[in-house]
Protein backbone atom coordinates (compact mmCIF):
# COMPACT_ATOMS: atom_id res chain seq x y z
CA UNK A 1 0.00 0.00 0.00
CA UNK A 2 1.66 3.46 -1.01
CA UNK A 3 0.84 5.42 1.40
CA UNK A 4 2.90 8.82 -0.01
CA UNK A 5 4.46 9.74 -3.22
CA UNK A 6 7.17 12.63 -4.16
CA UNK A 7 7.31 13.80 -7.47
CA UNK A 8 9.70 15.63 -9.63
CA UNK A 9 8.80 18.66 -11.75
CA UNK A 10 10.60 19.35 -15.15
CA UNK A 11 9.80 16.00 -17.47
CA UNK A 12 7.75 14.34 -14.74
CA UNK A 13 5.04 16.41 -14.44
CA UNK A 14 5.56 19.35 -16.64
CA UNK A 15 7.58 20.31 -19.59
CA UNK A 16 7.84 24.20 -19.74
CA UNK A 17 9.11 24.21 -22.73
CA UNK A 18 12.23 25.68 -22.00
CA UNK A 19 11.16 28.41 -19.94
CA UNK A 20 13.68 27.57 -17.13
CA UNK A 21 16.57 28.52 -20.08
CA UNK A 22 15.10 31.19 -21.23
CA UNK A 23 15.13 32.87 -17.59
CA UNK A 24 19.00 31.74 -16.77
CA UNK A 25 19.56 33.26 -20.19
CA UNK A 26 17.66 36.50 -19.94
CA UNK A 27 19.72 36.63 -16.34
CA UNK A 28 23.06 36.39 -17.10
CA UNK A 29 21.90 38.73 -20.18
CA UNK A 30 21.37 41.33 -17.76
CA UNK A 31 23.70 41.29 -15.08
CA UNK A 32 26.86 40.34 -17.18
CA UNK A 33 25.75 40.74 -20.99
CA UNK A 34 26.86 37.05 -22.09
CA UNK A 35 24.57 34.59 -23.76
CA UNK A 36 24.29 31.22 -21.49
CA UNK A 37 22.43 28.84 -23.49
CA UNK A 38 22.01 26.55 -20.31
CA UNK A 39 21.46 23.59 -22.47
CA UNK A 40 25.02 23.84 -23.78
CA UNK A 41 26.09 23.31 -20.03
CA UNK A 42 23.62 21.68 -18.05
CA UNK A 43 22.26 18.05 -17.85
CA UNK A 44 18.59 17.30 -16.57
CA UNK A 45 18.41 16.66 -13.01
CA UNK A 46 20.39 19.32 -11.95
CA UNK A 47 19.57 21.73 -8.66
CA UNK A 48 19.19 25.31 -9.61
CA UNK A 49 22.34 26.43 -7.38
CA UNK A 50 24.49 23.58 -9.50
CA UNK A 51 23.16 25.62 -12.52
CA UNK A 52 23.97 28.86 -11.41
CA UNK A 53 27.78 27.31 -10.14
CA UNK A 54 28.45 25.98 -13.79
CA UNK A 55 27.38 28.95 -15.71
CA UNK A 56 29.74 31.28 -13.97
CA UNK A 57 32.82 28.63 -14.42
CA UNK A 58 31.69 27.73 -17.91
CA UNK A 59 30.55 30.62 -19.77
CA UNK A 60 32.11 33.37 -17.49
CA UNK A 61 34.85 31.95 -16.92
CA UNK A 62 35.73 32.18 -13.13
CA UNK A 63 33.95 30.75 -9.70
CA UNK A 64 31.03 33.43 -8.69
CA UNK A 65 30.97 34.35 -5.36
CA UNK A 66 27.92 33.70 -2.95
CA UNK A 67 26.71 36.85 -3.55
CA UNK A 68 26.79 36.91 -7.23
CA UNK A 69 25.43 33.59 -7.17
CA UNK A 70 22.71 34.46 -4.96
CA UNK A 71 21.96 37.62 -7.28
CA UNK A 72 21.88 35.46 -10.36
CA UNK A 73 19.27 33.51 -8.59
CA UNK A 74 17.07 36.20 -8.08
CA UNK A 75 17.23 37.85 -11.24
CA UNK A 76 16.37 34.54 -12.70
CA UNK A 77 13.31 34.09 -10.43
CA UNK A 78 12.30 37.85 -11.56
CA UNK A 79 12.33 36.38 -15.38
CA UNK A 80 11.09 33.11 -14.85
CA UNK A 81 7.30 33.77 -14.35
CA UNK A 82 7.16 35.74 -17.60
CA UNK A 83 9.15 32.99 -19.13
CA UNK A 84 6.58 30.75 -18.23
CA UNK A 85 3.48 32.32 -19.24
CA UNK A 86 5.10 33.27 -22.22
CA UNK A 87 5.89 29.51 -23.19
CA UNK A 88 4.03 27.91 -26.23
CA UNK A 89 5.72 24.69 -24.97
CA UNK A 90 4.68 24.21 -21.71
CA UNK A 91 2.13 21.57 -21.22
CA UNK A 92 1.17 19.26 -17.99
CA UNK A 93 2.50 15.40 -19.51
CA UNK A 94 -0.78 12.91 -20.20
CA UNK A 95 -1.78 11.29 -17.18
CA UNK A 96 -0.91 13.65 -14.70
CA UNK A 97 -3.85 15.35 -14.38
CA UNK A 98 -6.24 12.21 -13.88
CA UNK A 99 -3.41 10.35 -11.46
CA UNK A 100 -2.82 13.15 -9.15
CA UNK A 101 -6.74 13.65 -8.09
CA UNK A 102 -6.85 9.81 -7.91
CA UNK A 103 -3.43 9.68 -5.97
CA UNK A 104 -5.75 12.56 -3.25
CA UNK A 105 -8.84 10.31 -3.35
CA UNK A 106 -7.43 7.46 -1.90
CA UNK A 107 -5.43 9.40 0.95
CA UNK A 108 -1.79 9.25 -0.46
CA UNK A 109 0.47 12.15 0.59
CA UNK A 110 1.95 14.08 -2.33
CA UNK A 111 4.71 15.95 -2.16
CA UNK A 112 7.68 17.45 -4.67
CA UNK A 113 11.36 16.31 -4.84
CA UNK A 114 12.66 19.14 -7.55
CA UNK A 115 16.57 20.75 -8.45
CA UNK A 116 14.38 23.98 -8.48
CA UNK A 117 14.46 26.79 -6.17
CA UNK A 118 11.18 26.53 -3.79
CA UNK A 119 9.60 30.02 -5.40
CA UNK A 120 10.62 28.58 -9.01
CA UNK A 121 8.97 24.97 -8.02
CA UNK A 122 5.42 26.69 -7.55
CA UNK A 123 5.68 28.97 -10.88
CA UNK A 124 6.34 26.05 -12.85
CA UNK A 125 3.35 24.19 -11.08
CA UNK A 126 1.27 27.02 -11.23
CA UNK A 127 0.49 27.52 -14.72
CA UNK A 128 -0.79 23.87 -14.93
CA UNK A 129 -3.05 24.82 -11.78
CA UNK A 130 -0.77 21.99 -9.52
CA UNK A 131 0.38 23.48 -7.02
CA UNK A 132 -3.16 22.68 -5.31
CA UNK A 133 -2.00 18.57 -5.25
CA UNK A 134 1.19 19.34 -3.09
CA UNK A 135 1.06 19.68 0.52
CA UNK A 136 5.52 19.54 0.78
CA UNK A 137 8.49 19.03 -0.48
CA UNK A 138 12.16 19.17 -1.14
CA UNK A 139 13.74 22.10 -3.14
CA UNK A 140 16.79 23.10 -4.72
CA UNK A 141 16.57 26.12 -2.41
CA UNK A 142 17.46 22.95 0.83
CA UNK A 143 20.42 21.18 -0.60
CA UNK A 144 21.99 21.29 -4.09
CA UNK A 145 22.12 17.44 -3.35
CA UNK A 146 19.18 15.60 -4.72
CA UNK A 147 19.29 12.80 -2.02
CA UNK A 148 19.42 15.55 0.60
CA UNK A 149 16.62 17.48 -0.63
CA UNK A 150 14.52 14.22 -0.89
CA UNK A 151 15.43 13.45 3.27
CA UNK A 152 14.36 17.06 3.48
CA UNK A 153 11.52 16.38 1.85
CA UNK A 154 10.61 13.31 3.61
CA UNK A 155 11.21 15.11 6.74
CA UNK A 156 8.36 17.72 5.56
CA UNK A 157 6.06 14.92 5.27
CA UNK A 158 6.71 13.77 8.76
CA UNK A 159 5.67 17.08 9.43
CA UNK A 160 2.26 16.73 7.53
CA UNK A 161 1.43 13.41 8.66
CA UNK A 162 2.07 13.86 12.35
CA UNK A 163 4.52 10.44 12.03
CA UNK A 164 7.58 9.06 10.05
CA UNK A 165 6.70 8.38 6.65
CA UNK A 166 7.24 4.37 6.45
CA UNK A 167 9.87 4.22 3.48
CA UNK A 168 7.96 0.95 2.37
CA UNK A 169 4.92 2.94 1.49
CA UNK A 170 6.80 6.20 -0.31
CA UNK A 171 8.17 5.88 -3.35
CA UNK A 172 9.59 8.69 -5.66
CA UNK A 173 8.88 9.51 -9.44
CA UNK A 174 11.33 10.82 -11.53
CA UNK A 175 12.88 10.99 -14.84
CA UNK A 176 16.61 10.98 -14.93
CA UNK A 177 19.23 8.85 -13.29
CA UNK A 178 19.82 11.13 -10.35
CA UNK A 179 16.41 11.07 -9.69
CA UNK A 180 16.91 7.22 -9.29
CA UNK A 181 19.88 7.38 -6.94
CA UNK A 182 18.26 10.36 -4.90
CA UNK A 183 15.37 8.10 -4.07
CA UNK A 184 17.57 5.64 -2.82
CA UNK A 185 19.80 7.43 -0.97
CA UNK A 186 16.91 8.74 0.81
CA UNK A 187 15.82 4.79 1.85
CA UNK A 188 12.84 4.73 -0.45
CA UNK A 189 11.49 3.08 -4.20
CA UNK A 190 11.52 5.36 -7.31
CA UNK A 191 9.36 4.71 -10.44
CA UNK A 192 11.42 6.23 -13.18
CA UNK A 193 8.75 7.67 -16.05
CA UNK A 194 10.38 8.00 -20.02
CA UNK A 195 8.78 11.78 -20.47
CA UNK A 196 12.19 13.42 -19.89
CA UNK A 197 15.37 13.13 -21.93
CA UNK A 198 16.00 8.89 -21.07
CA UNK A 199 14.35 5.82 -22.34
CA UNK A 200 12.79 3.01 -20.21
CA UNK A 201 15.64 0.81 -20.79
CA UNK A 202 18.70 3.73 -19.97
CA UNK A 203 16.22 4.45 -16.46
CA UNK A 204 16.47 0.54 -15.54
CA UNK A 205 20.00 0.67 -16.33
CA UNK A 206 20.47 3.13 -14.06
CA UNK A 207 18.25 1.04 -11.38
CA UNK A 208 14.80 2.02 -11.37
CA UNK A 209 12.10 -0.18 -9.41
CA UNK A 210 9.74 0.39 -11.86
CA UNK A 211 10.75 2.29 -15.19
CA UNK A 212 7.41 2.69 -17.77
CA UNK A 213 6.71 4.81 -20.63
CA UNK A 214 4.62 7.61 -18.77
CA UNK A 215 2.53 7.40 -15.46
CA UNK A 216 -0.70 5.49 -17.32
CA UNK A 217 1.45 2.32 -17.85
CA UNK A 218 1.55 0.38 -15.17
CA UNK A 219 1.73 3.20 -12.01
CA UNK A 220 2.40 1.22 -8.99
CA UNK A 221 -0.32 2.79 -6.90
Amino acid sequence: MIKAVLFDIDGTLLHTGGAGAVAWQRAFLELYEVEANIAEHTHAGMTDPEIAEIVFREVLGRDGSDVERAEAIGCYLGHLADAVAESEGYFVIPGIEELLPRLVEQGVLLGVVTGNIESAAHIKLGRGDLNRYFTFGGYGSDSRSRTELTKKALERGAQISGKPLDRDQTIAVGDTPRDVKAGHGAGIHVVAVATGSYDVGELKDAGADWAIADVTAGFPA
